[in-house]
């Protein structure tokens, strides 16, 4: 047994030296297009960020400053389930990280047995002559031999090449980047549910300005009405007030089609069978809020989406270590031992004991190219997880532009647009005036109505398309997510 342990000891001091290199190109992160400045200018009402001026981390929606949108909010990330199935596919994923730390280790199987055997009987032994002269062998009795073993086997593949040491690395670069898709699923569900409250209210806005407008189309038709009855009006009057006054109702009442819509899907993000939530009517009563613009090169650490694509990049990497770790020989060790005895009382006896050590070394000697074909897909993959990080880097800068410009022509638009409600509105006071003084017909005072109601509308629209945009740029920075919140690596092998 001495020597076993010797020997043992004599081949994991190899293992441990041959263990140190690993084959294959070490990570580093490939440079990304990152602007020195974003092309748009920001809004009046936003501001550069400074360190203690950031996006509240996690709930940027409390920016807006609407209580009843915070209560939404919160509800998506405990009861959506999309999440819950990015969630578990994190898990899934953080679970995969570790079966490839398990191969760092000895595989140790350990057993018990027990066999009972008997031999035929057999032909041989003394010769004997018969009594007519004739000579043959006698025969031996079988025997019965019972056999019973407690075993303990252990296997060890030395990860001499940094295979196994790739794959862990790749596993937890895996991990990470599911963690950063559940963020990216987690913010986009969230700015989702912002841009429907949003419209939503909108609607209820343009539904509280047609209700008023049909208020004032009715007194209108009565007055029409009166004047008709003393004959100073005409029956088309009548019938002209009569049929704006309806269409306007027709409008108001078509509202409530995506409203419902609207409604219904902000029940489904936040969990619920779109029968249990109800929000009631009230227009939109916020201004699109004052928030920190990151600067571009701050933008690749702040979107969850990127950093998911980046920790791809290093999965693929590591992956090319796995496959060159192919072409070099695969080393290992074993070694059994335990007792054996053909009697259970001596079973665990000194002297029934049993030992083997061995090692092994094997190197694939031809397989008709398919090391180098596996070795190319592997950096192939790595090529294309560069590629869609590049793209996902764009498309960031896409999404912050697009959103900067959005906001700053909506914000010139609501200015002029007020001018053109303010002059829509008085050109209707003066219609009116003057169809009461019988100057004019009924004729001007529909199509006055009809330009202030769409000014009104319009402004109505303007509004909460500046509001979907601010929720649009808030998430296209990141929501104020920051690399630094992925999981460790330790994190991610340390048993939750």
């Amino acid at each position: 047994m001495r020597e076993a342990v010797k020997f043992l000891a004599a081949l994991a001091g190899v293992a441990a030296l041959l263990a140190g290199c690993m084959v294959g190109p070490n990570y580093r992160r490939p440079p990304a297009a990152s602007p020195a400045a974003f092309k748009e200018p920001p809004p009046p009402n936003w501001k550069s960020a400074t360190p203690r001026d950031e996006i509240p981390r996690g709930k940027w929606w409390q920016l807006f400053g609407d209580p009843q949108l915070d209560a939404l909010e919160e509800q998506v990330s405990v009861a959506n389930q999309s999440i819950a199935q990015a969630e578990a596919q994190f898990r899934a994923a953080r679970a995969a990280a570790g079966v490839a730390r398990g191969g760092l280790f000895p595989t140790v199987t350990g057993g018990a047995s027990a066999t009972r055997s008997r031999s035929g009987a057999g032909r041989g032994g003394m010769l004997l002559t018969g009594p007519t002269g004739t000579s043959g062998s006698a025969s031996t009795a079988g025997s019965t031999v019972s056999v019973y073993q407690v075993p303990i086997d252990v296997s060890y593949e030395v990860d001499v090449w940094g295979k196994v040491r790739r794959m862990i690395e790749s596993s937890v670069a895996t991990a990470q980047a599911s963690a950063g898709d559940l963020e990216t699923i987690q913010l986009s569900l969230q700015a989702e549910l912002a841009v429907d409250y949003f419209e939503l209210h909108g609607l209820d806005a343009q539904q509280q300005l047609l209700s008023t407008t049909a208020a004032a189309y009715q007194k209108a038709l009565d007055l029409t009405t009166n004047r008709y009855n003393q004959g100073i009006a005409s029956g088309v009057d009548v019938a002209q007030a009569q049929t704006q006054l309806e269409t306007t109702r027709a409008q108001a009442i078509d509202l409530g089609v995506q409203r419902s819509q609207l409604e219904h899907a902000i029940a489904v993000l936040t969990g619920k069978a779109p029968s249990e939530l109800t929000i009631s009517q009230a227009p939109v009563g916020v201004q699109p809020p004052a928030v920190p613009l990151a600067l571009p090169s701050e933008l690749l650490e702040r979107r969850p989406d990127i950093a998911a694509n980046e920790r791809r990049m290093a999965a693929a990497n590591a992956q090319i270590g796995v496959q060159v770790a192919a072409y070099y020989p695969t080393i290992s060790l074993t070694a059994s031992g335990g007792f054996e005895s053909s009697k259970l009382a001596d079973l665990f006896n000194w002297p029934s004991r049993f030992w083997s050590l061995g090692a092994s070394a094997v190197e694939t000697l031809f397989n008709g190219g398919a090391r180098h074909a596996a070795t190319e897909q592997a950096r192939a993959n790595y090529d294309a997880a560069v590629a869609a990080y590049r793209q996902t880097v764009l498309t960031a800068f896409q999404d912050v532009e697009d959103n900067l410009s959005a906001l700053r022509v909506l914000d010139a638009e609501a200015t002029q647009q007020q001018v053109a409600v303010t002059a829509a509105e008085r050109s209707l006071a003066l219609s009116s005036y003057r169809y009461q003084g019988g100057i004019t017909t009924y004729l001007e005072v529909i199509t006055a109505q009809a330009a202030a109601l769409a000014n009104e509308r319009t402004a109505v629209d303007i509004l909460t398309r500046r509001m979907t945009a601010s929720v649009n740029l808030v998430k296209a920075l990141g929501g104020g997510w920051r690399d630094s919140e992925l999981p460790s690596g330790s994190a991610i092998l340390t048993r939750p």
